[in-house]
């Protein structure tokens, strides 16, 4: 075998390493780590992400318990899965106005569970509705551009190896056409 065709083998087993290393996406389970927090109102907000820091491809179950002052008790209430994007839960208006401790669970196979102190306050008067819209639309753009932030790799990383696989095997061609030529 000569050198162009080792490198030739080594590029090819590279990139098939490469392809196969896409499955990390599937082998998310595991714990959670999950950031509890109020609203600013009545209810909780939640983000969930996997313990390596990467986004939920898929909606979990998550459990909301809380006791407030003078020992009430507000749970199990499950959460749903919130219009900021993939991985933010909310509760909706739930608590009544004191400091809770909340704690929020996910059952197996991303067993996990985050506790928090959350100050709930009596809701404000609606703003106008175009304010708001106008001034979250950027902040939500934003957050899908960084959620997308680790997928931007993959199309850049097959070009790369497709390239190199075409700079090694052209010039073998090559090589190859003109030995049979003379």
């Amino acid at each position: 075998m000569t050198r162009t065709h080792k490198a030739f083998a080594a590029l090819l087993v590279g990139l098939v390493l490469a392809l196969l290393s896409a499955a990390p996406a599937a082998a998310h389970t595991g714990k959670l780590k999950l950031t509890v927090a109020g609203d600013g109102a009545g209810g909780v907000t939640v983000q969930a992400v996997h313990a390596d820091g990467h986004r939920l491809e898929k909606p979990v179950l998550l459990t909301l318990t809380g006791t407030g002052p003078d020992g009430q008790r507000v749970g199990p209430v499950q959460l749903e899965p919130a219009p900021e994007g993939q991985g933010f839960y909310s509760s909706g208006p739930l608590l009544s106005p004191g400091t809770w401790k909340v704690t929020v669970s996910a059952p197996p196979p991303n067993k996990s569970t985050a506790s928090a102190q959350v100050q709930a306050r009596p809701a404000q008067s609606a703003a106008p509705a175009a304010a708001p819209v106008a001034a979250t639309a950027p902040a939500a753009d934003a957050r899908a551009t960084a959620d997308a932030g680790g997928a931007w790799w993959w199309p850049v990383g097959l070009a790369v190896l497709v390239l190199a696989a075409l700079a090694v095997a052209v010039p073998m061609l090559h090589t190859r056409r003109r030995s049979d030529a003379g």
